[in-house]
Protein backbone atom coordinates (compact mmCIF):
# COMPACT_ATOMS: atom_id res chain seq x y z
CA UNK A 1 0.00 0.00 0.00
CA UNK A 2 1.20 3.78 -0.62
CA UNK A 3 0.54 6.13 1.30
CA UNK A 4 0.51 9.96 0.62
CA UNK A 5 0.31 12.77 3.36
CA UNK A 6 -0.68 16.59 2.30
CA UNK A 7 0.26 19.60 4.26
CA UNK A 8 -0.77 22.98 3.48
CA UNK A 9 -3.01 25.74 5.16
CA UNK A 10 -6.63 26.30 4.84
CA UNK A 11 -7.60 27.29 1.67
CA UNK A 12 -4.81 26.15 -0.67
CA UNK A 13 -7.12 22.96 -1.99
CA UNK A 14 -5.36 20.42 0.47
CA UNK A 15 -8.41 17.94 0.80
CA UNK A 16 -9.31 18.46 -3.12
CA UNK A 17 -5.39 17.37 -4.17
CA UNK A 18 -6.04 14.11 -2.06
CA UNK A 19 -9.80 13.85 -3.36
CA UNK A 20 -8.81 14.20 -6.99
CA UNK A 21 -5.37 11.69 -6.42
CA UNK A 22 -7.93 8.76 -4.86
CA UNK A 23 -10.35 9.82 -8.02
CA UNK A 24 -7.56 9.43 -10.70
CA UNK A 25 -6.48 6.18 -8.91
CA UNK A 26 -9.90 4.56 -9.39
CA UNK A 27 -9.73 5.67 -12.65
CA UNK A 28 -6.50 4.07 -13.00
CA UNK A 29 -8.03 0.14 -11.61
CA UNK A 30 -6.83 1.25 -8.28
CA UNK A 31 -8.26 0.83 -4.54
CA UNK A 32 -8.15 4.18 -3.46
CA UNK A 33 -9.14 6.36 -0.26
CA UNK A 34 -8.87 10.15 1.13
CA UNK A 35 -9.52 11.89 3.70
CA UNK A 36 -8.58 15.36 5.70
CA UNK A 37 -7.52 15.91 9.16
CA UNK A 38 -8.46 19.47 10.10
CA UNK A 39 -11.45 20.96 12.98
CA UNK A 40 -12.36 24.49 13.06
CA UNK A 41 -9.61 26.21 11.51
CA UNK A 42 -9.88 28.92 9.30
CA UNK A 43 -8.36 29.72 5.86
CA UNK A 44 -4.94 30.10 7.00
CA UNK A 45 -4.44 27.41 9.19
CA UNK A 46 -2.08 24.59 8.83
CA UNK A 47 -4.17 21.26 7.23
CA UNK A 48 -3.49 17.42 6.40
CA UNK A 49 -5.22 15.52 3.92
CA UNK A 50 -4.30 11.58 3.76
CA UNK A 51 -4.11 9.08 0.70
CA UNK A 52 -3.84 5.76 0.52
CA UNK A 53 -3.76 3.62 -2.92
CA UNK A 54 -3.27 -0.05 -3.71
CA UNK A 55 -3.98 -2.66 -5.76
CA UNK A 56 -6.40 -4.30 -3.11
CA UNK A 57 -9.30 -2.60 -0.97
CA UNK A 58 -7.80 -0.57 1.99
CA UNK A 59 -9.16 -1.72 5.16
CA UNK A 60 -7.28 0.83 7.67
CA UNK A 61 -9.27 3.98 8.11
CA UNK A 62 -6.42 6.07 10.38
CA UNK A 63 -4.12 8.93 9.70
CA UNK A 64 -1.12 8.07 7.39
CA UNK A 65 2.04 8.69 9.79
CA UNK A 66 4.84 6.58 8.06
CA UNK A 67 3.91 8.44 4.35
CA UNK A 68 6.12 6.74 1.87
CA UNK A 69 5.15 10.57 -0.27
CA UNK A 70 4.74 13.94 1.36
CA UNK A 71 3.38 16.81 -0.77
CA UNK A 72 4.19 20.10 0.94
CA UNK A 73 1.93 22.95 -0.97
CA UNK A 74 3.55 25.80 1.69
CA UNK A 75 7.17 25.73 2.17
CA UNK A 76 6.98 27.75 5.58
CA UNK A 77 5.01 25.28 7.64
CA UNK A 78 8.26 23.01 7.13
CA UNK A 79 10.14 24.67 10.44
CA UNK A 80 6.86 25.68 12.05
CA UNK A 81 4.64 22.05 12.26
CA UNK A 82 6.19 18.37 12.19
CA UNK A 83 5.41 17.54 8.55
CA UNK A 84 8.66 15.50 7.96
CA UNK A 85 7.87 13.03 10.97
CA UNK A 86 7.65 9.64 9.98
CA UNK A 87 8.58 9.87 6.30
CA UNK A 88 10.06 6.65 5.24
CA UNK A 89 14.12 7.04 4.97
CA UNK A 90 13.89 6.06 0.73
CA UNK A 91 10.54 8.30 0.28
CA UNK A 92 9.57 11.53 -1.75
CA UNK A 93 8.96 14.90 -0.18
CA UNK A 94 7.58 17.23 -3.06
CA UNK A 95 7.55 20.57 -1.83
CA UNK A 96 5.93 24.16 -3.31
CA UNK A 97 9.24 25.96 -3.07
CA UNK A 98 10.72 28.38 -5.97
CA UNK A 99 14.12 27.39 -3.90
CA UNK A 100 15.84 24.36 -4.98
CA UNK A 101 15.92 21.32 -2.67
CA UNK A 102 19.09 21.38 -1.23
CA UNK A 103 18.58 25.10 -0.05
CA UNK A 104 15.81 24.63 1.79
CA UNK A 105 17.79 22.17 4.84
CA UNK A 106 15.62 19.20 4.82
CA UNK A 107 17.31 17.05 7.22
CA UNK A 108 16.21 13.46 6.01
CA UNK A 109 17.63 10.73 3.63
CA UNK A 110 14.18 11.38 1.48
CA UNK A 111 14.49 12.46 -1.97
CA UNK A 112 12.78 15.70 -2.02
CA UNK A 113 11.85 18.05 -5.16
CA UNK A 114 10.76 21.13 -5.61
CA UNK A 115 8.33 23.18 -8.25
CA UNK A 116 7.58 27.01 -7.71
CA UNK A 117 3.21 25.98 -7.44
CA UNK A 118 2.35 29.21 -6.56
CA UNK A 119 3.87 31.67 -9.10
CA UNK A 120 2.58 28.74 -11.52
CA UNK A 121 -0.71 28.82 -10.20
CA UNK A 122 -1.28 32.96 -10.12
CA UNK A 123 -0.34 32.92 -13.38
CA UNK A 124 -2.41 30.32 -14.81
CA UNK A 125 -5.36 30.00 -13.09
CA UNK A 126 -5.06 33.44 -11.11
CA UNK A 127 -5.41 32.22 -7.49
CA UNK A 128 -2.53 31.12 -5.11
CA UNK A 129 -4.16 27.44 -5.22
CA UNK A 130 -1.31 25.25 -6.27
CA UNK A 131 -3.26 22.07 -5.74
CA UNK A 132 -3.02 20.89 -9.88
CA UNK A 133 0.51 21.87 -10.04
CA UNK A 134 1.55 19.85 -7.42
CA UNK A 135 -0.54 16.43 -8.23
CA UNK A 136 0.91 17.23 -12.02
CA UNK A 137 4.40 16.73 -10.58
CA UNK A 138 4.01 14.21 -8.02
CA UNK A 139 2.43 12.35 -10.45
CA UNK A 140 4.85 13.05 -12.86
CA UNK A 141 8.17 12.48 -10.78
CA UNK A 142 6.59 8.55 -9.17
CA UNK A 143 3.91 7.13 -12.54
CA UNK A 144 2.03 6.35 -9.30
CA UNK A 145 -1.85 8.14 -11.42
CA UNK A 146 -1.40 8.53 -14.86
CA UNK A 147 -1.94 11.91 -16.01
CA UNK A 148 -4.62 11.16 -17.94
CA UNK A 149 -6.40 9.74 -15.29
CA UNK A 150 -6.22 13.24 -13.27
CA UNK A 151 -7.05 15.48 -15.86
CA UNK A 152 -10.21 13.50 -15.89
CA UNK A 153 -10.72 13.66 -12.11
CA UNK A 154 -9.94 17.49 -12.37
CA UNK A 155 -12.49 17.90 -14.97
CA UNK A 156 -15.72 15.92 -13.85
CA UNK A 157 -14.80 17.83 -10.10
CA UNK A 158 -14.76 21.16 -11.82
CA UNK A 159 -16.00 21.58 -15.51
CA UNK A 160 -15.54 24.26 -17.62
CA UNK A 161 -13.15 26.97 -17.23
CA UNK A 162 -12.09 26.81 -13.69
CA UNK A 163 -11.36 22.75 -14.94
CA UNK A 164 -9.52 23.87 -17.78
CA UNK A 165 -7.04 26.09 -15.89
CA UNK A 166 -6.38 23.49 -13.44
CA UNK A 167 -5.77 21.17 -16.10
CA UNK A 168 -3.30 23.56 -17.69
CA UNK A 169 -1.35 24.31 -14.36
CA UNK A 170 -1.22 20.78 -13.86
CA UNK A 171 0.43 20.74 -17.76
CA UNK A 172 2.56 23.12 -16.94
CA UNK A 173 4.10 21.13 -13.85
CA UNK A 174 4.55 18.27 -15.52
CA UNK A 175 6.31 19.77 -18.37
CA UNK A 176 8.47 21.07 -15.43
CA UNK A 177 9.25 17.77 -13.37
CA UNK A 178 9.97 16.32 -17.15
CA UNK A 179 12.82 18.85 -17.84
CA UNK A 180 14.21 18.15 -14.23
CA UNK A 181 14.70 14.50 -15.35
CA UNK A 182 16.36 15.56 -18.32
CA UNK A 183 18.55 17.62 -17.13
Amino acid sequence: MIEIRIHGRGGQGNVAAAELLSIAAFKDGKFAQAFPSFGAERIGAPVQAFVRIDDKKIRTREEVRTPDYLIIQDSFLIGAVPVLDGIKPDGLILVNSEKAAEDLNIKTTARTETIPATEIALEIIGRPIPNAIMIGAFCSITGLVSIGAVQEAIMEKFPGRVGENNVAALERAVEIMEKKKDA
